[in-house]
């Protein structure tokens, strides 16, 4: 019992870990979308399932919600570095794109800072579900999906507070929620890796032969009015989206190794590595270099790129010397320190 306890911690680590490089991975190439059709297929492909699997993740383990102080500490451990990034943010930004005023919002987040406010968001949302209404996984969902569908028809609801990413991909936290460490077993088999490995084929083709399919639509950041069809088609259109991203997130799954691997361990720190590769991503965006690479000659390289920054991102040494502006705390520091003064005794 106790061996396969571990290797189920092992899957969901190794699958926090690989998600978090295709996170990195897609940011990097997010730069050539325009320009290249194979890389803007391979990044609407990556971005069916690798964010909203992050959130099914984020929802299978918040099943602790419902315990004494648990709103409290997850405030701290999400608002918190929400504010202090959002101020980081807008300085490196100030400078970055040479901006000739300095003003701080604190109610629009930067880039992929909408996790941290969603993620709390969602949380207090299972509270309402689940404590409050105690609503059953049929009817939960259907709630659920059915405020992801209607919140595009609310123009005003953008960017603000993430409340559109937050309405729309609740959703899959709230399946994750639902979802038992058994019924990942149903991914674990030659037949399902067979049947998942068509399905990334084909939707990969599908990105590459229709274009017209807005890789927006895949971020859920944006009201049905930004969209060139009506809002009846938009309805429909993000219907088909979930389908997709449920059907890409468990194909996914399938390939998530069980047991141990060399980046397992680096599975627990995907905190630091979502707020920490924006700094170089940002820049490569802006520099001279960016446009002497060829994406499609240079895939090796760019995936090559993505996971040394994960894995960077990840280790010991950085995430102890950032543990205090991320989690207000610097026990991996003092423990890296008590370490090194034992070797040199």
């Amino acid at each position: 019992m106790v061996k396969d306890m571990k290797q189920r911690d092992y899957y969901f680590d190794n699958a926090k870990f690989i998600l978090i490089f295709l996170v990195v991975f897609g940011h990097l190439i997010r730069s050539f979308i325009e320009s290249d059709p194979f890389i803007l297929s391979l990044y609407k492909t990556i971005y069916t399932f690798h964010m909203p699997a992050f959130i099914l993740v984020a929802g299978f383990f918040a099943k602790g919600f419902y315990k004494q102080g648990y709103i409290q500490n997850l405030a701290k451990k999400l608002i918190l570095p929400y504010i202090v990034f959002q101020l980081i943010y807008t300085i490196y930004y100030y400078f970055l794109y040479h901006k000739s005023t300095f003003e701080m919002d604190p109610l629009n987040p930067h880039w992929s800072l909408w996790f941290l406010i969603s993620l709390f968001c969602w949380n207090a949302l299972l509270y309402a579900f689940i404590k409050w209404f105690k609503l059953k996984p049929f009817m939960g969902l259907t709630i659920a999906f059915s405020l992801g569908l209607l919140v595009g028809f609310a123009d005003v609801i953008s960017n603000y507070l993430s409340l559109s990413r937050t309405f729309v991909f609740f959703p899959i936290f709230l399946m994750g929620y639902y979802l038992e460490k058994q019924h990942f077993e149903y991914f674990k088999t030659s037949k399902a890796r067979f049947i998942a490995s068509l399905l990334f084929i084909l939707v990969f083709i599908g990105m590459y032969f229709i274009p017209e399919f807005s890789d927006k639509w895949l971020l859920g950041s944006k009201p049905y009015e930004d969209f060139e069809s009506n809002n009846v088609i938009s309805l429909g259109v993000r219907a088909l989206v979930y389908t997709l991203n449920v059907v890409m997130i468990f194909s996914f799954f399938t390939f998530v190794p069980t047991k141990r691997q060399f980046f397992t361990k680096w599975g627990k720190n995907t905190l630091y590595v979502y707020l920490l590769h924006g700094f170089f991503i940002r820049l490569f965006r802006v520099s001279d270099l960016k446009e002497s690479i060829d994406p499609t000659l240079s895939l090796v390289l760019l995936l090559g790129v993505s996971l040394l920054l994960t894995m960077v991102f990840s280790t010991k040494l950085f995430t102890s010397i950032t543990q205090p502006i991320i989690e207000f705390k610097a026990s991996k520091f003092q423990k890296l320190m008590s370490k090194r003064e034992m070797k040199t005794r």
